[in-house]
């Protein structure tokens, strides 16, 4: 995968080059480029931004420097590729919407500063994503957030495809509880049937405890899923334990 990234904060990005994501790049899995679109101003002050028209409050990133940065991209890898845009008024950022973007070959961010952008920036753009009903000074740590949860998806950058595929969300429920050894840690012990070598068993309860989880920290997770005749019968024990305690 190719990831463009098009700040006037490129230093922001350096964490990138750190832990899986820079492993990934140093495999050559993913090829990581951020772009300083100061350096595309045709203004005597390199502005990136300017007053709206009819007034109002705070600054807006200018087209101009925005589009030769983007030519400048697809004249070095053919193309833009899927564009996004960190804007409020975009979807929600879901680990469904990682999965989709995670099958790409090349994503271009933009990531924004100040009061927002002029609309026309926007015709590049093929996704407008936000991270949350908040906001940010600047479309910067949302693009990393998205690049995180998206490249750990490709395959071979986690190591072991399971790793990725047993993530809370992926499933549309929490993931259950884990543990490692020692099985018994200051009296607290570890769940006798991860120790049974029963698979059948383990699976079993750690579906339940998936939907135990869901049920008691994220129960609106529930109402979007289609749970299986065996998720059905689970949750509904784990509702009269739970009711019972």
């Amino acid at each position: 995968m190719r990831i463009d990234v098009l700040s006037i904060f490129p230093d922001m990005f350096k964490p990138m080059t750190e832990s899986i994501i820079g492993k990934a790049v140093n495999r050559g899995l993913v090829d990581f480029s951020v772009t300083d679109f100061r350096n595309f101003t045709n203004n005597k002050h390199n502005n990136v931004d300017d007053t709206p028209f009819g007034g109002g409050a705070g600054m807006l990133l200018t087209p101009q420097p925005i589009f030769d940065a983007m030519d400048a991209i697809k004249a070095k890898a053919g193309d833009y590729g899927r564009v996004i845009l960190l804007d409020p008024a975009g979807v929600p950022f879901t680990q469904a919407v990682a999965e989709d973007l995670s099958g790409e070959e090349h994503i271009t961010f933009i990531a924004g500063h100040y009061e927002g952008y002029d609309e026309r920036i926007r015709e590049l753009v093929t996704d407008e994503i936000s991270l949350g009903d908040y906001v940010l000074t600047g479309g910067e740590l949302g693009a990393m957030v998205i690049i995180d949860a998206t490249v750990r998806l490709i395959p071979e950058v986690l190591g072991n495809r399971e790793s990725a595929i047993g993530d809370s969300f992926s499933t549309g429920l929490l993931e259950y509880p884990q543990y490692t050894r020692p099985a018994d840690f200051r009296g607290r012990q570890v769940p006798e049937v991860l120790t049974s070598g029963n698979h059948a068993k383990i699976a079993e309860w750690r579906m339940k405890e998936s939907l135990r989880r869901t049920y008691l920290r994220r129960p609106d997770l529930l109402e979007k899923i289609e749970l299986t005749k065996e998720q059905v019968k689970l949750l509904a024990e784990v509702e009269a334990e739970e009711t019972t305690d």
